[in-house]
């Protein structure tokens, strides 16, 4: 089987993005725009090898990245040069002379690629030599001739390339070897480079997707942030839960429904588990005081906390000018300064564990809707806040991630909805489950999806 190396290529310097830094070192997410890139292909089980292309100024930097974040399948960084192809001809040099491998060139500031188009071009790599990933071009594209429309080429003939691209080790390396024979070489990509001086190896297109955009210029920057906030994740699979065993769990909201099924998830897989709500023990979220003496309780009792999960919320389904003045205040009391609190509180105990901190939104949180408008952008402030304090806090340790299900059957669906068919809502158990799992995960500044199958 040959092995596919993903080839990282993070030699930009931010001219264009106006930044003091190379734009691959932007932070969005709570994390570098490489280190979402590398993640990516961390995570993904075709790729069996990472190598970073980095501009030399800032191989130091690439190191430190790389030993920071623990990541196993890093084996190689290399330095690039002034053009673009000598970044990949660093890669090509540092595999040629061995194995036949497969390279996956990537820019590193793409790092909303999907494990679906990196699972689509290593299988088409199994049949073809040569790959690139394009999306329809959905504008009229026009050929000038200076200031006037020289042509309207055909626009259904039209693609856009985006990275990855792939290749044979030995073809894009004789592709380069021609090319530079060529007085006239010019080239913008390495697909480019196989069409032009390899025209007998054909390159298959893999569908890419809008969402995997370059960060080039400064309005990228909104753009990237904002569909960073609205992807989210899958809460990840593991083999057990023999983890939890002496593990230190508080669950505030843990009275019934979501946090409820959490709770007894978690003393099923071994941890040690605490719930506190309003009915089951007085403890109100919105109270800092009251969050600070449950968290000490726990503490003193046990020694530590590792993890901490707030599933305390309130929804009142009515019209703003309609809603008593009193629970306004109480929602946003509830359902954002109790996200603010747990967050304070638990911080001194997380930092102690290196423990994970999570949240709970809802779908409601990508826009305002009528007779939602306190629920929805508290949860919409919940997302920003917990992705801000995972950046901060990121230096000692703490994971802070946030959990989005869709539409979940529990007690408070049902007094403001009504009853609803079942097979139309999550069952509160599916949502427990992705938490638990979530966990487990290393990552943070995440916004976790639970969607119903099928």
């Amino acid at each position: 089987m040959i092995r596919n190396i993903a080839i990282v290529l993070a030699g930009g310097v931010g001219s264009r993005l106006g930044l003091s830094t190379p734009k691959q070192f932007f932070k969005v997410a709570g994390k570098m725009v490489i280190e979402h890139t590398i993640d990516t292909f961390e995570r993904n089980p075709h790729i069996d090898e990472i190598a970073i292309v980095s501009n030399p100024v800032y191989v130091p930097d690439v190191e430190n990245i790389v030993l920071r974040n623990g990541w196993k399948k890093v084996k190689k960084i290399l330095k690039g040069g002034k053009e673009r192809y000598d970044s990949s001809l660093s890669a090509i040099h540092a595999y040629e002379g061995g194995e036949e491998v497969n390279l996956v060139f990537h820019d590193a500031v793409r790092p909303l690629v999907s494990q679906r188009i990196i699972d689509n071009v290593c299988e088409a790599l199994n049949t073809y030599q040569a790959i690139d990933v394009t999306v329809p071009a959905v504008d009229t594209i026009i050929e000038a001739d200076g200031d006037h429309i020289a042509a309207i080429p055909d626009r259904s003939r039209l693609q856009r390339g985006q990275t990855p691209q792939a290749f044979r080790l030995s073809v894009i390396s004789e592709a380069y070897k021609r090319a530079f024979k060529d007085p006239d070489f010019k080239v913008t990509d390495d697909c480019g480079v196989v069409v032009k001086y390899m025209p007998e190896v054909p390159v298959h297109l893999v569908a890419g997707e809008e969402s995997n955009m370059k960060l080039t210029y400064k309005e990228d920057t909104f753009l990237l942030d904002k569909l960073f906030q609205l992807r989210g994740s899958q809460a990840p699979e593991v083999p057990g839960k023999e983890h939890f065993g002496g593990r230190v769990a508080v669950v505030f909201g843990g009275s019934y429904g979501i946090g409820k099924d959490i709770a007894t998830e978690l003393r099923n897989a071994g941890a040690k588990v605490h719930s506190f709500s309003r009915s089951l023990t007085g403890t109100d979220v919105g109270n800092r005081r009251d969050v600070a003496r449950a968290l000490k309780e726990v503490a003193d009792k046990e020694g530590k906390i590792d993890y901490v999960i707030n599933t305390a919320g309130v929804l009142n389904k009515e019209p703003l000018c309609s809603m008593d003045y009193s629970i306004i205040q109480a929602a946003v009391q509830t359902n954002y300064m109790g996200t603010v609190n747990v967050a304070l509180e638990a911080y001194n105990y997380l930092k102690q564990t290196q423990g994970q901190l999570i949240f709970f939104t809802s779908s409601s949180y990508t826009r305002g809707r009528a007779f939602y408008s306190i629920y929805s952008s508290t949860k919409a402030a919940i997302v920003n806040f917990v992705q801000a304090i995972a950046q901060e806090w990121e230096s000692v340790g703490i994971r802070v991630n946030c959990i989005n299900p869709e539409r979940t059957k529990t007690p408070m669906r049902v007094k403001n909805f009504g009853v609803e068919p079942d097979d139309t809502l999550l069952k509160s158990e599916v949502v427990a489950d992705a938490t638990v799992r979530c966990l487990m995960a290393d990552y943070t500044g995440q916004v976790i999806d639970v969607k119903r199958q099928g």
